[in-house]
């Protein structure tokens, strides 16, 4: 029997292991006896809708350290997109169209690397194959920052991120505390719904620094004036004072701190800015002390330079593990990682149905999260430690990070 060939796309907002999961799935196709050509879809689900598919498997034979320096380049060298499939129920067009495709270019599996909302088209595509009987396997790999996505321990991407945050704060606390003068530095962190990252930020704390010293989550209700009172106590105890927040804070009938500068994208998800410039004004008027606002934007979602090797391992364990499951007829599904123990740090590779995972978001338990909701608990703290251990082999050319070249994303239109 005749080979099939493979075809993967990566999808959403960057993150610097997205490339690793890519990598692995490629390197699993290398090692298949199913499978023979790879291609990549450029710019995601667009890539298949549009016939823009990439050859990956002589891009691997053009160059021996393609998969090395893919696995340490941040992004995605594929490009991505924020296209929604349509309800193939209301109009199936778009559906035919892309299994056509398949077929046209023999594809045995389809790999899509994203988050929440690449899984919804992973759902989407899996139930509309079904419905065909389509023998075409088609399974997630998960990556988001947020890490809120469900039936997995923690999400590839997020350990990177988290690591550049830990690092971003410690950092900031050395420059905030050369000064006597009494202050009031507010970092905003990326997460609309789960509060993740913004956690992440307490991994800073060491044996001399203990910022952050609030940490506000969007899984409580956000009180402006315990805010005031909040930082009121600390600036009793000290001169500076560090408090990180996550973008998506909300008071207790849900709306955003930032909802006046609030846009929804076209999955209807609320696109965030200004929360801790908000706030920063709050801290002026109530307390008329020095006070400063940062936003951590985009900067962790591609900052490789500072990413973690035990997230760029698992990314890639994802990416190869997908592909063996789609030899043993696995489908339908989104690989996951499955924490056996904190120490020593453990975990192992399995699946689950998608049907569970896309359109759902996991939140930070309550019980991780202090009474007060302004600081996380231990238990939290124990959970996030893991992930952000190891650096990577990342060469350096003229002082700066040597990364995949992509020109072909960047087409000047």
């Amino acid at each position: 029997m005749s080979k099939k060939n493979v075809l993967v796309a990566q999808s959403g907002g960057p993150t610097v292991a997205i490339n690793a999961s890519l990598a692995g799935v490629i390197q699993g196709v290398l090692d298949s006896e199913k499978y023979d050509t790879i291609y990549g879809s450029i710019y995601g689900i667009l890539g298949i809708l549009e016939n823009n598919l990439m050859n990956l498997s002589e891009k691997v034979s053009e160059s021996k350290n393609f998969l090395d320096t893919l696995k340490v380049s941040p992004a995605m060298y594929l490009g991505s997109c924020r296209y929604k499939l349509p309800d193939y129920e209301d109009d199936d067009a778009t559906y035919t169209f892309i299994f056509n495709q398949l077929k046209k270019y023999n594809i045995g599996a389809f790999f899509y690397i994203g988050g929440n909302d690449s899984m919804d088209t992973v759902l989407k595509l899996s139930h509309y194959g079904e419905q065909i009987g389509s023998d075409v396997r088609i399974i997630g790999i998960p990556k988001t920052i947020d890490n809120d996505l469900c039936e997995t321990d923690h999400t590839p991407g997020f350990g990177s991120a988290a690591k550049y945050v830990a690092a971003t704060i410690l950092e900031v606390a050395h420059d905030t505390f050369i000064y006597s003068v009494p202050s009031v530095t507010i970092l905003e962190i990326m997460g609309r719904d789960a509060g993740w990252l913004t956690a992440a930020s307490a991994l800073a704390r060491n044996d001399y620094n203990t910022a952050p010293h609030l940490i506000y989550l969007p899984e409580v209700a956000f009180d402006r004036q315990q805010f005031v009172s909040d930082i009121k106590a600390q600036l009793a105890k000290r001169n500076n004072v560090i408090v990180a927040v996550s973008e998506g804070i909300r008071d207790k009938a849900g709306n955003y701190i930032s909802a006046s500068t609030a846009t929804n994208d076209q999955f209807g998800h609320s696109q965030l800015s200004g929360t801790g410039k908000c706030l920063e004004y709050l801290v002026k008027e109530e307390i008329n002390v020095k006070c400063r606002s940062i936003e951590i934007n985009v900067l962790q979602r591609a900052a490789a330079h500072c990413s973690s090797l035990t997230d760029l391992d698992e990314s890639v364990m994802l990416g190869r593990q997908a592909v063996a499951e789609a030899e043993k007829g696995n489908t339908k599904c989104m690989m996951t990682l499955n924490r056996i123990s904190n120490t020593p740090y453990k975990c192992e590779i399995g699946f689950a149905g998608i049907d569970h995972i896309a359109n759902e978001a996991k939140s930070v338990p309550r019980e991780w999260i202090n009474e007060a909701g302004n600081d996380i608990t231990p238990a939290l703290l124990e959970y996030l430690a893991p992930l952000i251990i190891g650096e990577p082999d990342i060469q350096y050319k003229n002082g700066l990070p040597v990364y995949l070249p992509v020109e072909h994303l960047d087409t000047g239109k």
